[in-house]
């Protein structure tokens, strides 16, 4: 079984407390197939990515496109019900979000030892789910915003679709009072080598995996 390929991003490289990935299409693997399907035959190589953040109990989102934020800590369940967005200061969880074209945001606040994994897609951009998840970790956590690092996934952009969400993401962010926003600006749908993409494969394909823990 091979190591599935694992991008990282440089602004959350440079945190000395916090460690992350991002699961990229896996070579040759069948996943012209529905969701749950797909993610069946990706969980083998996502648990090859997941053991490699040690001994830590997963946490996923159900990700229903709106714009609920969960704290998650051990005791949770693997999957939270009725939420994009998952928030911990548990070092013993490790935050999963799966995209396939909408984006998975990493934040982290340093200062606090609070991180949180969001899956925006138009949807949940429009509704705001990057603000609401960096207010959750200043109300549940006292973060302050200006703390807080915000990285950006790779995800669907212009010209292959219609409305520009990773840019409306920054721009909230930065409402929200975090200044520290990075993009990794690399559009899914522009790269099927590397990256799965819900739109330019008709729904019928694999999910990237974004892992965000603390160490």
């Amino acid at each position: 079984m091979i190591d599935p390929p694992v991008e990282r991003f440089h602004a959350l490289d440079a945190l000395q407390n916090v460690l992350h990935g991002f699961v990229l299409r896996v070579p040759g693997l069948e996943v012209r197939t529905d969701r749950e399907t797909a993610l069946r035959r990706l969980d083998t190589f996502h648990e090859i990515a997941r053991r490699n953040f040690g001994p830590r109990q997963v946490r996923l989102a159900e990700q229903i496109h709106g714009n609920s934020v969960a704290v998650v800590t051990i005791d949770s369940p693997v999957k939270t019900a009725g939420v994009d967005g998952l928030i911990t200061c548990d070092p013993g969880v490790l935050l999963g979000i799966h995209v396939a074209d909408c984006c998975a945001i990493f934040l982290a606040d340093p200062k606090r030892r609070v991180i949180g994994l969001v899956h925006s897609g138009k949807k949940g951009t429009a509704l705001n789910i990057a603000g609401a998840a960096v207010r959750r970790m200043s109300t549940e956590f006292g973060s302050e915003p200006h703390n807080v690092i915000a990285q950006l996934s790779p995800c669907i952009r212009p010209p292959h679709y219609e409305v520009d969400f990773a840019a409306d993401i920054m721009q909230d962010l930065k409402r929200s009072g975090v200044s520290s926003v990075f993009d990794s600006g690399e559009n899914t749908a522009a790269d099927l080598v590397k990256f799965y993409s819900y739109r330019m494969e008709k729904g019928r394909t694999g999910r990237m995996l974004a892992l965000l823990a603390l160490k």
